[in-house]
């Protein structure tokens, strides 16, 4: 064997040695992305999330969100915003929220009848109506509700307008989610998030002294934080999603950005923030999923409806409703939201409050919040849910069609994120 040969081998087989540690590189960010194990703060690991979501939510919540009482919602897009002025125009023509014209609306919706799910039976006294809506109105809500009355609230599609890549970005979408992390989420001013491109820079250990500081915090506050961070990657995730590949002929290819998905989730590009940021979206989901088996006695009863006008669908979208919350109540790892507020009375019901009023402040900043406020109105109507009677009107725990809508759809926003991140991984794999 000449001594060339024997250097072109070496070479080949060094060449080999590089591959596969570039290919092992590979794999242990694509695992790390991907997230896995036991999440902080409760007892569920996140494959059981992944196998209950994939083969038992999904496919029924899907079912559910075309349904008529589910897919039209009546919002103020014209609302300005309390805080700044704000041009809300995004550079993508195919991405504003196109109104549904009111002939479209089932009947049922337009009428109102809908509007409160327990309908106040036409027999009833005007004393009892009164209670209710004023029990209603002292109502511990989280989110800060459109006026459904409003000339300017219009109805909307939600199957025609989908969560999706807008080309919002910049200072202007830096700003709001600034104002969200920085003035309402318990943070004090001396601590920086790691990747905040608005923070000054104060080198690597930026994430090591934030979340040395967020594991400080009491279980309520940790919980606020991993809720609006959750919620922040489910968006994200829509992004990477359904990004504007390219425009053909004015006609847009909507797709998954592979490319963006690493921007914003690789563990190496993200410094190690991208898989917090994901398994923040599983705790997220837990908390919702949660609140759906928590509100199931709610809607089990012979006195609630869905109604459209179309009495036939109305019934089969409460059955399939029905199946969804006995699917929820059949998790094994639920979060056990008696261990938040569980202190001495007076510090609880002032730190509850205080927990509150943040996430509503949350909501009047951006309106995508209301599913996930009323979700947390359910986890913490517990005994307002148990005392409800089985065949009249309840003065206590009431919720709206509007509530009702947002609360599906936001589960079913989360539970879509969970798939996309499998299809990622999957995308991720084929690269390979």
């Amino acid at each position: 064997m000449s001594p060339g040969f024997r250097r072109a081998v070496a070479g080949q087989g060094a060449a080999a040695a590089v591959q596969l540690l570039v290919t092992l590189s590979f794999l242990s960010s694509l695992v790390k992305t991907q997230v896995t194990g036991v999440l902080d703060d409760c007892l569920c690991d996140i494959d059981s999330i992944d196998n209950f979501n994939t083969y038992k939510i999904f496919p029924k919540l899907k079912k559910l969100q075309e349904r008529d009482y589910f897919r039209y919602y009546k919002v103020n897009l014209k609302r300005p915003c309390p805080f700044w002025a704000e041009d809300g125009h995004c550079s993508i023509k195919d991405c504003h929220v196109e109104p549904c014209p009111e002939s479209k609306i089932p009947v049922g919706i337009k009428a109102g009848r809908s509007n409160k799910v327990q309908i106040q039976a036409f027999n009833e006294s005007k004393e009892a109506f009164i209670d209710w809506a004023r029990y209603d109105d002292s109502q511990d809500h989280f989110c800060e509700l459109d006026d459904e009355r409003s000339p300017a609230a219009q109805y909307v599609d939600l199957l025609l307008n989908p969560e999706r890549y807008t080309g919002y970005k910049g200072s202007s979408a830096w700003r709001v989610w600034n104002s969200i992390y920085e003035e309402n989420c318990f943070k004090p001013r001396s601590v920086y998030r790691p990747l905040n491109p608005l923070a000054p820079s104060r080198g690597e250990d930026d994430g090591e002294s934030f979340y040395t500081w967020l594991e400080g915090l009491c279980l309520e506050k940790r919980v606020f934080y991993k809720l609006i961070s959750g919620l922040h990657a489910s968006i994200n995730l829509h992004l990477c999603a359904n990004y504007l590949l390219e425009e053909t002929w004015g006609k847009p290819s909507w797709g998954p950005n592979i490319k963006e998905f690493k921007r914003r989730f690789d563990p190496v590009e993200t410094k190690g923030e991208g898989p917090r940021r994901l398994k923040n979206l599983y705790f997220l989901y837990l908390i919702e999923l949660r609140a759906l088996s928590k509100v199931a006695p709610y809607f089990e009863r012979s006195i609630v409806d869905l109604y459209t006008g179309n009495l036939e669908e109305d019934a089969d979208t409460k059955t399939l409703l029905l199946s969804i919350f006995q699917d929820t109540k059949s998790f094994p790892m639920h979060f056990d939201e008696k261990s938040m507020f569980a202190g001495d009375k007076k510090g609880a019901k002032s730190l509850k409050e205080e927990f509150r009023l943040h996430f509503k402040n949350i909501s009047r900043i951006m309106d995508c919040t209301q599913g996930l406020g009323t979700a947390l109105k359910i986890l913490f109507s517990e005994k307002e849910i148990q005392k409800l009677p089985e065949n009249s009107p309840s003065k206590g725990f009431q919720l709206t069609r509007q509530e009702i809508v947002a609360l599906v759809n936001a589960f079913g926003r989360l539970s879509t994120s969970i798939r996309e991140l499998q299809n990622f991984k999957a995308l991720l794999q084929h690269r390979r």
